[in-house]
């Protein structure tokens, strides 16, 4: 008896429990069967209610949405088209056609296209690029390129006249002979001295491969001068370099190009120079038959290619330069935008039979291609012309005879013996 009311001790909570967990199991379903009920009445309540509001405050316009972006790609479609035809009507004019007006009336064009832009607040996404206004800058250049090929004099004046208002300056095809503002090109002046350049001086941001190329430089020029070297560093180091040598006793002309020419070849390495004449100037190379050594060339590519590769890797010496045109107006144009090694060394000695003269010698009788170099010593540019015969300085109009007034050699140079071609011109 007493063992039978011990069990029931025991297994009566047990029970209980288990009776209480059955209720909580069955009740918590009930909860779940009546939320889910719940859900699916909002589900379907949800479109009689709800959408009938969103559909009735919706307004039936999708199709003229749809007509509104079709028209606006066809008005995308029919800017960018209009464009390409502006481009191509300006590059397929006639040269002979060309005049002065034609170009004035484009920049007015220009303008107004301009104007009408910054005006819109919707604009196209060819108008936002500029796509129009490229068209029309791409045909002006054209049309001042064409007028130069016609008639190199009427080019000067109207680039004169509508640079910098209207054109800016490295926008123009060319810009030999045209004014820096008020400042007028360099010329010829007899024997006076020529004014130092007036414009702010630039400050140059060398690359690590300028830096390479004009370390390489410096130790070349140091092996090719017999020993000149320098304790001064970057672009004046090479200049206390070069003026060191020019002013050595009994120094010639002649020793200089020599000594500049040979390092332009070092630099080149011995691989560079037969390429270049084999693939750009059209030299045979030796093959034992009898056309070795004759030249067929230069290739029509070979000026323009050579501007392209140029500004890489002469930059270390003059700095930043840019294609442009020649003054006949064909492709093989570069135009230094302020040279350094001018710049630096206010030296027009250093320019003459350091840079212009050797490079000009170098062009021709290493790689068989005629080069011009063209300084402008009023603004310190400098006009590279691949394919185009060079002047002799004295023969050249464009080149002044005197020295620069804050030139540091000129003293020397002018104690230089008469019979020497130790001078300035």
């Amino acid at each position: 008896m007493q063992l039978k009311k011990a069990a029931l001790l025991i297994t009566a909570p047990c029970s209980l429990a288990g009776a209480f967990t059955t209720s909580s199991l069955q009740r918590s379903r009930i909860e779940t069967h009546i939320f889910q009920q719940q859900q699916e009445q909002k589900a379907q309540d949800f479109p009689t209610a709800e959408l009938k509001q969103i559909e009735a405050e919706t307004p039936p316009a999708s199709l003229a949405d749809i007509d509104s972006v079709s028209d606006r790609i066809i008005s995308e479609l029919k800017g960018a088209a209009d464009s390409l035809s502006i481009a191509f009507e300006y590059v397929s004019q006639d040269a002979q056609t060309v005049s002065p007006e034609d170009i004035v009336k484009l920049c007015d064009v220009l303008e107004k296209e301009i104007e009408t832009i910054e005006a819109k607040d919707d604009k196209l996404l060819v108008e936002s690029l500029g796509l129009k206004k490229s068209a029309l800058e791409f045909g002006r250049y054209h049309l001042l390129t064409k007028l130069m090929k016609k008639d190199y004099e009427a080019y000067v004046a109207t680039a004169s006249f509508l640079s910098p208002t209207r054109i800016d300056r490295l926008d123009l095809p060319n810009i030999q002979d045209v004014p820096f503002n008020d400042i007028k090109p360099s010329m010829k002046n007899g024997e006076e001295l020529v004014d130092d350049c007036t414009l702010e001086e630039m400050k140059f941001n060398d690359s690590i491969l300028d830096t390479i190329l004009l370390k390489i430089f410096r130790g070349l020029v140091e092996k090719n001068t017999g020993g000149v070297s320098s304790s001064k560093k970057g672009i004046d180091g090479l200049l206390d370099q070069g003026r060191t040598f020019m002013l050595q006793p009994d120094q010639t002309a002649e020793a200089q190009h020599k000594m500049v020419s040979d390092t332009l070849g070092g630099l080149m390495t011995p691989v560079l120079p037969p390429f270049y004449r084999i693939f750009m100037s059209g030299i045979v190379p030796k093959l034992g038959t009898d056309f070795d050594g004759k030249q067929i060339g230069p290739w029509f590519y070979a000026p323009w290619l050579t501007t392209m590769v140029t500004p890489t890797f002469f930059g270390f010496l003059v700095g930043p330069s840019r294609p442009n045109r020649r003054k006949d107006g064909e492709r093989g144009g570069l135009v230094v935008e302020k040279c350094k090694f001018l710049q630096e060394s206010g030296c027009k000695g250093l320019c003459l039979h350091q840079c212009k003269l050797p490079a000009q010698q170098f062009f021709k009788n290493e790689l068989g291609l005629e080069l011009s170099v063209s300084p402008n010593f009023a603004t310190q540019e400098c006009q590279w012309s691949f394919g185009e015969a060079p002047l002799a300085p004295r023969e050249d109009p464009s080149f002044p005879s005197g020295c620069l007034k804050g030139c540091e050699s000129r003293a020397a140079i002018a104690n230089s013996p008469a019979d020497s071609l130790l001078s300035c011109n």
